[in-house]
């Protein structure tokens, strides 16, 4: 009988050396806490070697760390935010500023040919913030996750003559440019499937691209069934290989060699590879085509190579499903 109290005390005081000891951990790990909340970078860690409290200090580090790692990418997209805000602004004011200044001419010139030489400047100038803000408008409804295509608006459309009206638009930039765009169709009743507007703001996209950021020149060609075999599409990325190519739309141009460029953002929203930010853009386009492509099932990639900048366009052979 007295052995067996004995045992029973031994029992009990190791069981409250058990309890002391995970208080003592515990409060350890509060004041540990109160630390990281604090600011403290500190990981936490447990005097005992038991193996459930080492268990929980694991779990608990990994999740501090991802909390860590979302604070940093939250802070990164912050100050990304705010410095596309003031890019945009300043995009935005470049061309009000100057059909502001050509209106201010027109009032206080007398001369008829020269008012005419500044209204039509100023207009120029509010063309080029109206297309900004019509950009801006269709990314805002791009970045809603829950933004679809019509399905009554969609139908086979035969691009060549789209495209050309969309070539037409910008006859008198074509023209001051100096060149004239090379457009070469393996196949003029290639047709895509999609919604005609949404293909033409692409081609209205990748045109004024080519004429604001290009040194010259542009070549439009149409590959039917597979993309060529230097293009991207065929290895690139696990979605291209998803899709079943009813034929691939290359714009190609002239590009500087001397300017910088990161291939790997060039379809980033709000990326300029201007860094200047000096031409009338707001960084949009690239963006925008990249979306609707995949809004109509297919995809949108870029190279470069000897000193030509490439999009190509690579459009499902089916039905995309909504």
């Amino acid at each position: 009988m007295i052995i067996l109290l004995i045992t029973l005390c031994m029992i009990c005081l190791c069981l409250a050396w058990l309890y002391l000891g995970l208080r003592r951990e515990i409060r350890s790990l509060c004041g540990q806490l109160a630390q990281i909340c604090r600011g403290s970078h500190m990981e936490l860690a447990a005097g005992s070697r038991q193996r459930c409290l080492l268990t929980l200090c694991k779990r608990l580090n990994q999740i501090l760390s991802a909390k860590d790692a979302e604070h940093l990418l939250y802070q990164r997209e912050e100050r990304l935010l705010k410095q596309n805000i003031t890019n945009l602004a300043h995009d935005i004011r470049t061309p009000l500023t100057g059909a502001s200044g050509y209106v201010q001419l027109a009032m206080e010139c007398e001369n008829a040919d020269k008012v005419k030489h500044c209204l039509t400047a100023a207009q120029s100038r509010m063309e080029d913030l109206e297309d900004m803000l019509e950009k801006l408008f269709l990314y805002t409804k791009l970045a809603g996750e829950d933004f679809t295509l019509a399905p009554e608006n969609q139908r086979r459309i035969q691009a060549l003559p789209l495209l050309g009206e969309c070539l037409l638009g910008f006859y008198t930039q074509f023209e001051k440019a100096g060149f004239a765009p090379e457009v070469s169709f393996e196949s003029e009743d290639f047709c895509v499937f999609g919604e005609e507007e949404a293909l033409r703001r692409i081609f209205l996209n990748l045109i004024q691209n080519a004429l604001l950021h290009g040194s010259g020149g542009l070549r439009i060609l149409q590959s039917s069934g597979e993309a060529p075999a230097h293009c991207p599409l065929r290895c690139s990325t696990a979605r291209s290989r998803t899709i079943s190519p009813a034929g691939c739309l290359i714009f190609e141009n002239p590009f500087p060699i001397s300017r910088p460029m990161d291939i790997s953002q060039i379809f980033d929203r709000f990326y300029k590879a201007d860094p200047a930010r000096g031409r009338a853009s707001s960084g949009l386009g690239l963006f925008i085509v990249r979306e609707l492509m995949r809004k109509l099932g297919g995809e949108a990639m870029a190279e470069t190579d000897n000193g030509f900048f490439r999009i190509l366009l690579l459009f499902p052979e089916e039905t995309p499903e909504k």
